[in-house]
């Protein structure tokens, strides 16, 4: 599992490594059917397609893809801002997402 650490934010390892090592069997066989987003993809994605909510879709923003698709990404600006967020975002919807099965 330790070997996906791109997928989570680096301040929450310590964590992560805590509660997977306190895992029973059953939680942890669940563990490799969880498919976490690429924070690597989700900027590509923003950086071509971030204009349209694409990148927000991705990673499971529903309502903030909705926003930028209907206010063609913030009128430019948030789709900018974007660039610099969106991977850190990623990271931390992985983790919210690693902390509801484990």
């Amino acid at each position: 599992m330790m070997m996906n650490n791109k997928y989570f934010p680096e301040s929450q390892i310590p964590i992560i490594r805590e509660r997977l090592l306190a895992t029973d069997d059953n939680r942890a066989n669940l563990l490799h059917a969880v498919q976490f987003k690429d924070p690597t993809i989700s900027l590509i994605l923003s950086l071509l397609i971030g204009g349209w909510g694409i990148d927000r879709f991705y990673i499971g923003d529903t309502g903030l893809g909705i926003g930028k698709l209907v206010t063609c990404g913030g009128f430019g600006i948030w789709a900018i801002i974007d660039w610099f967020l969106i991977m850190n975002s990623t990271r931390e919807k992985n983790f919210t997402r690693l902390m509801s099965i484990i």
